[in-house]
């Protein structure tokens, strides 16, 4: 269904409940998948639920006696200590919010800023890291970086429904939005109120973060700022350090007195760019020229998921784990950081993920005798396969000769491992 983008029309409501756009919504949301939230219904539940009960639901919808579910509040440890909070809406308010982002992103997305690139239509955060890129070979090679604190957190409802109705005229919509602001989170201790805050994990709450920070985007437009922002990941580049610190100084006043977020003073800061990092990316000044570059954090946050991946593939057939677990990750995590990797970094990585392999394979051999008659199987000579009695270590063993000359990169390549730098013109 073609979405009529007239804010001053009052059956918005009915546009975000009519079957093309409800069809579209869920074909949205089934493709992202998702676990299940508070009601224990995943995709196939829910799917057969909304069959059932798609009627009872729309009118629930219509007459505004639809009550949101809580959503289900889960924490997941950060390699480098501390939990990120994550939010489950159920599936069919997940349906929902993607049915109401649907309707309402054509109404907004026009107006937005050009500097803004989360979540929109069309654009990407490699579109602002090469946006950012630019700025500085233009000469603007200081970054006044700003966190908002807990920003998904934070957000101001009143401040937020405000801005919701500078351009929605149909209050049942702003209603519903308010509903799922209100909604409450369930966390090991129980269920808690949500006076403030967005639903997290849900297709709304990206599109909400652009409709409130789109006054700062304005407002640093109208400064006549060079700045990129990602959701709530903004940076502004300028010439000096100076200038740098009075930019932060005043769009922090901004951002904390009239959109009522808090600034991390802490994490934000005025430095050059190559010192700090944008959307997981650096850059860095090759001969005179800024270009973007992969920091040392991104480099070991991949491994780091590489090894616990690895570690889960342990007892699994090879073959089918690089086909299911592996390969998945790696073409993910190239065709992201394509624009800021090299041939070196590519072939180093894939000598480290063959030897990874390489561990994985001599643990699932365990016993020595296994081991000679593999290695002997593979084409080494008897002196070699006498490796296999060896009591080293997978990963001392997974770099000696026997190994490295058996289970070689053809070997690999037999088994349909996605080698980053063999692929690294493709993605």
């Amino acid at each position: 269904m073609k979405a009529n983008s007239d804010p001053h029309r009052d059956d918005l409501l009915e546009r975000v409940v009519h079957p093309a756009n409800m069809k579209a919504a869920w074909k949205q949301v089934a493709r992202n998948k998702g676990a299940a939230g508070v009601d224990g219904r995943d995709i196939a539940a829910t799917k057969a639920s909304l069959h059932e009960h798609w009627q009872e639901l729309r009118n629930q919808l219509l007459d505004e006696t639809y009550k949101p579910y809580p959503v289900l509040r889960v924490e997941i440890p950060k390699p480098g200590g501390g939990v990120r909070k994550l939010g489950i809406p159920t599936v069919t308010d997940r349906v929902i919010q993607q049915a109401l982002t649907q309707v309402l992103t054509p109404i907004f997305d026009p107006g937005f800023s050009e500097s803004s690139y989360g979540f929109r239509p069309g654009r990407s955060a490699h579109d602002a890291v090469r946006q950012a890129l630019k700025y500085q070979q233009e000469g603007q090679q200081w970054v006044v970086d700003l966190d908002l604190k807990q920003f998904f957190d934070e957000v101001n409802h009143d401040v937020l429904m405000a801005r919701i109705g500078r351009k929605v005229k149909d209050k049942r919509i702003k209603r519903l939005i308010n509903a799922y602001l209100k909604a409450g989170v369930v966390c090991s201790d129980g269920e808690h109120p949500t006076d403030k805050g967005t639903p997290q994990g849900g297709p709304l709450s990206p599109f909400l973060s652009n409709v409130l920070l789109d006054d700062l985007d304005k407002e640093l437009e109208r400064r006549g700022h060079s700045f990129c922002r990602y959701a709530d990941d903004c940076n502004i580049y300028v010439r000096s350090e100076k200038a740098g610190e009075r930019v932060m100084d005043s769009v922090t006043g901004y951002i904390e007195k009239v959109l009522r977020l808090k600034v991390n003073r802490k994490k934000s800061a005025v430095a050059r760019p190559w010192k700090r990092t944008f959307l997981g990316f650096t850059f860095i000044k090759v001969h005179g020229v800024m270009r973007i570059h992969i920091p040392e954090s991104s480099l070991d946050k991949f491994r780091h998921k590489v090894k616990v991946l690895l570690h889960k593939g342990r007892g699994r057939n090879v073959s089918r784990f690089i086909r299911e677990g592996l390969n998945p990750l790696l073409r993910g995590w190239l065709h992201y950081y394509r624009p800021g990797v090299s041939k070196r970094i590519l072939r180093q990585l894939d000598f480290w993920i063959r030897r990874r392999m390489r561990c994985l394979i001599w643990r699932q051999w365990k016993r020595p005798a296994t081991r000679v008659r593999k290695l002997l199987s593979l084409g080494c000579s008897e002196e070699q396969s006498r490796t296999g009695w060896t009591r080293r270590g997978p990963w001392p063993c997974a770099g000696m000769p026997a190994l490295k000359q058996t289970l070689d990169p053809a070997y690999f390549r037999k088994l349909n491992l996605y080698g980053l730098l063999e692929n690294m013109a493709t993605t």
